[in-house]
């Protein structure tokens, strides 16, 4: 037991002499800040090419396959946007541009319509100004521009129940021929019908004198017109029925009574005049001309010869 303190003292002093010498060791086995650095960045690189393999990754680069961005790639895709940015320019040009020239068309077409709306206007206004005698030029006297055409006899269309009495068998109709003006308009009309002009014109003429408001006074002097020029006096027929037209543009017969104008102005060899009738005829009644009249009246306008 007394040799145990000094054992104990030499351990002692072995283990503090021990104690620079591991320390030192130790310090020389520890890596310096710049030696981890690089050994990291070795490991970064080494995981990159393996990731990578075509090279260090884009901002945008997720996937082993997409391309590196490079300097080439990036003035590229500046050059497309500049190109997108010129053509969304002239597309915003393009559209103002476009979009002028739909308004000046806009107001050209409205002022064409305008310009129409007066020229017909002022045609009905000529119409309804020019007496008789002036339309019609005087005996003898053919037009200046176009020689005298020779008189055709008149080819009358086939009578309509909407010129003829009503039938019989109709309840409500029936009820009208027991209208007295209703009878005397039916029997100037059926001899109108048979060829007896005179007595037919005769008749009407009685009618319309009798019966001044009654339905039938249009189709009365649109046919007392008819009968003149199926006998063969147009200047008569064509004042009957300019006369027909005037006192009752709306009248059932009024358009009826403007072609047959115009056949009158032919028989008297004045096929600029029966052009104006027609175009009257157009301008004035336009879709609600019956599609019998329109046949009748395209016919005659090829005939004339209307522009």
């Amino acid at each position: 037991m007394k040799f145990l303190g000094p054992i104990t003292a030499l351990a002692a002093c072995a283990a503090v002499a021990l104690l620079p010498s591991s320390i030192a060791f130790a310090q020389r086995q520890q890596p310096t800040p710049e030696q981890r650095i690089e050994r990291l960045e070795k490991q970064v690189e080494q995981v990159q090419r393996q990731v990578f393999p075509k090279g260090r990754p884009a901002a945008t680069a997720g996937f082993s396959d997409d391309p590196a961005a490079t300097q080439t790639s990036v003035m590229a895709l500046g050059q497309r946007l500049d190109a997108l940015e010129r053509q969304m320019t002239d597309m915003l040009r393009q559209g103002e541009e476009n979009a002028n020239r739909l308004r000046t068309i806009e107001s050209g077409m409205a002022q064409l319509r305008s310009e129409q709306e007066e020229r017909i206007a002022a045609l009905e206004a000529r119409m309804s100004a020019v007496p008789v005698a002036q339309l019609i030029a005087p005996e003898g006297q053919p037009p200046a521009t176009t020689p005298p055409l020779k008189p055709k006899p008149s080819v009358r269309p086939p009578a309509t129940t909407a010129d003829a009495a009503a039938p019989a068998d109709d309840a409500t109709e029936a009820g009208a021929q027991t209208d007295p003006g209703e009878d005397a308009y039916s029997e100037g009309f059926h001899m109108w019908e048979a060829g007896n002009y005179d007595d037919s014109i005769n008749a009407l003429r009685a009618f319309t004198s009798a019966y001044p408001k009654h339905r039938r006074v249009s189709f009365a002097n649109n046919l007392i017109g008819r009968a003149l020029l199926d006998k063969g006096e147009p200047r008569a027929a064509a004042e009957a029925l300019l006369a027909n037209y005037r006192t009752n543009p709306g009248g059932d017969r009024a358009p009826d009574s403007l072609f047959y104008l115009g056949q009158a102005l032919m028989q008297l060899g004045q096929p600029a005049q029966a052009c104006k009738a027609y175009s009257e005829l157009d301008a004035v009644y336009g879709a609600k001309i019956r599609l019998d009249l329109k046949k009748l009246e395209t016919d005659a306008k090829a005939h004339a010869k209307c522009s």
